[in-house]
């Protein structure tokens, strides 16, 4: 899917970009850990975890990650707003290679 992704849109050079563009955004690496590490959360308690990321740029990221298949959003249409934000298989997918840049970063990166 990625590389029909890649021919459909000539903006991307290769997968690596295409893929870099599906990451890329001050927030999104951040939701997908966030996401992974609770499975299910509310917008509400996303914002309150990250606790720095603005409520319009909040829902800005996550609308992008579900466009992109990463995030997938449950609303339950109830009359007191409930929506919840999960993981796609998808996003789950990303998460070892997120772990492994963690890895990279513990590795060669002195945090003083």
């Amino acid at each position: 899917m990625l590389k029909e992704r890649v021919n459909a849109q000539p903006r991307y050079r290769n997968e690596f970009d295409a893929t870099m563009q599906l990451i890329r955004g001050k927030w999104k690496i951040m939701i997908l850990f966030e996401l992974a590490e609770v499975k299910v959360s509310r917008f509400a308690d996303l914002q309150h975890d990250i606790q720095v990321v603005s409520h319009k740029t909040l829902a800005s990221q996550l609308k992008e990650l579900e466009q992109d298949e990463l995030v997938e959003r449950h609303d339950f249409k109830t009359a007191q707003p409930h929506v919840e934000y999960r993981l796609t298989a998808k996003g789950l997918s990303l998460i070892p290679i997120l772990d492994a840049i963690c890895t990279w970063g513990d590795q060669h990166i002195d945090p003083a």
